[in-house]
Formats: C-alpha cells, sequence, structure tokens
C-alpha cells in the first residue's frame, strides 16, 4: 500500500489501515514481515506520505487472489525452483490496486507447487524487478529453496546483471558509482540520492557500445536498492532512456524504461550445483535500441 498520512508510527498506521491489533502488528514488524520502499523497519518507524509499505504475511484472513491463464516464459524448471523471464509492463506480485494480471496470478495459474515463505499474496516470489523492467527472475517451489535462495541474496552470493540504454555518450568504458540513496522528500514516489535517511548503494557499469546520442551499458549491482540503477544513472546525468518516472526526457512510447535483468548466476539451493542463464532482451526493447543505433 502507499501511505496516504504523515507523522504517524507505522504500527499504528497499519492497525488502523488494516483492522487488526497494534500488537500483531508490531509482532510481524520484529519478524521482518513489514517493508518500507523494500527495507524492514522498528515498530518506531514515523510514516512519510507516499511510503510504499508491504506486509509479507496473510493477516489471518483470505486473501482473494485468482489464477489467470497467463503465459509465462519459462527459462528453467525443476522441482524445487522456476526461472521465467519477466515481460516489461508485468507487475510482480498483487498490491497498490494491482490485483490481477501480475506475475504472481500468473505463476498459480501454471503450478501449485509455490513456496509460501513469503505471504500468500506473493507466492514463490524471492526477489523482484521493477513492473517496466524486464528480465530473468528467480522463483521457489518449496519453502526450503525460499529460505536458501533469500539467504544468498542478503548475502551476495547471487549474480545479476542488467543491460541498460542511457542518454548520452558515456566516456569511460567502465564505472562504479557509489551513492546511498533514500526516499526523495520532493516527490514520495521516487528515490534520490541522498545523505539522509538512506542507505548505502554501489552500481558498477561497463560500456558495450556508444551512439550518437545514447550509450548501452551493463551493469552489475553490489547492493539492491529500490529503483537502483534507474537512480544512479540519473545521478550521473545519464538517465535510463524511456525512463517514466527518471528519464527527464521526451518518452518515445510507453514501454517503459529501457532496463533489462539479463542474467541470473547462484547456486542450486539444493544440489549446490552452480546455474547460470542469460535471457535477451525483448522486441519492444530491441526497436527502441536500433532506432538509437540508426540515428
Amino acid at each position: 500500500m502507499i501511505a496516504d498520512k504523515d507523522n504517524i508510527r507505522v504500527d499504528q498506521y497499519l492497525a488502523g489501515s488494516l483492522d487488526i491489533s497494534r500488537s500483531k502488528v508490531q509482532k510481524l514488524i520484529k519478524e521482518g514481515k513489514v517493508l518500507v520502499d523494500g527495507e524492514e523497519i522498528s515498530c518506531n518507524y514515523i510514516v512519510k506520505t507516499g511510503d510504499n509499505i508491504e506486509v509479507l504475511s496473510d493477516l489471518d484472513y483470505d486473501i482473494d487472489i485468482e489464477p489467470e491463464d497467463i503465459k509465462l516464459d519459462i527459462v528453467y524448471e525443476d522441482q524445487y525452483l522456476l526461472i521465467v523471464n519477466k515481460k516489461s509492463g508485468m507487475v510482480v506480485h498483487p498490491g497498490n490496486g494491482n490485483y490481477s494480471k501480475t506475475l504472481v496470478n500468473a505463476l498459480i495459474g501454471y503450478t501449485e507447487d509455490l513456496s509460501d515463505e513469503g505471504g500468500l499474496d506473493r507466492v514463490g516470489i524471492v526477489h523482484r524487478i521493477d513492473k517496466d523492467t524486464s528480465g530473468i527472475l528467480l522463483i521457489a517451489k518449496t519453502n526450503e529453496a525460499h529460505r536458501i535462495l533469500s539467504d544468498d541474496f542478503k548475502n551476495k552470493r547471487i549474480k545479476r546483471k542488467y543491460l541498460a540504454l542511457v542518454h548520452g555518450v558515456i566516456d569511460n568504458n567502465k564505472g562504479k558509482i557509489v551513492a546511498p540513496i533514500g526516499r526523495s522528500k520532493v516527490d514520495r514516489k521516487k528515490m534520490c540520492v541522498t545523505d539522509e535517511n538512506s542507505k548505502n548503494a554501489i552500481t558498477n557499469f561497463t560500456v558495450l557500445e556508444r551512439y550518437k546520442n545514447a550509450t548501452l551499458i551493463e551493469c552489475i549491482l553490489e547492493t539492491g536498492r529500490t529503483h537502483q540503477i534507474r537512480v544512479h544513472m540519473e545521478y550521473i546525468n545519464h538517465p535510463i532512456v524511456n525512463d517514466p518516472l527518471y528519464g527527464k526526457r521526451k518518452l518515445i512510447n510507453d514501454y517503459g524504461q529501457m532496463l533489462h535483468a539479463e542474467y541470473l548466476g547462484f547456486n542450486h539451493p539444493i544440489t549446490g550445483k552452480f546455474m547460470e542463464f542469460y535471457k535477451d532482451p525483448e522486441k519492444e526493447f530491441n526497436d527502441i535500441l536500433e532506432m538509437f543505433k540508426n540515428s
């Protein structure tokens, strides 16, 4: 949910909004099942308008999420996990007014074998990417696999690479952006580089191709902050092409930002075998890329 109040403790806000006891909310917070902008918080956190508050629990009532027959691009599957290639425009899990046509709706329409470690509204979901970011996602089918993979993400044992097209020509072949990210005070829907109420964020990038007015780069994250690549590239004055939130340029179309999760490398949670997967971006991404190549 997106907070619509200011200067109220998060436990008090959720108790009123969800019609559950304050002690129940406090218990969930202490268990790490309440996130604000993707980060765990304490019971005395003060809510600000625009905060994205997520409750990773079924809250003792049924969540009505319908299975939907949505075709999935399945890259790999075994009895413990799934690798899917998410299309740009698809929300990962229900919430904030999106309760249908999400990846979770598609997953429960595909199989009943999904972990519920993260709650009934995000079965199988180990990590996320933005709605308008395409690419590879790791889905857990058992709770054991989910717990192991979550710990691997937390301890940076899972490798991810992103492909991004940014405005302007980057001169250096490689770069490392070290800049803390927190919620913007000007626009609560946005993150920004700031020293106030922020967390350390590190993005490494390598230039793949240079065009007349843009640069194709590969990004590797050392941290996983909300909108990290989008915020960091805007910060160095090379915003991602077609980004409706951080782009500051005229949009080409409604496809969304030119950001694609192209690679995932990890140790299988049960067998321990190292696995890696690449997935090329979809046609719409390549069509925009060709425009800049030929400009």
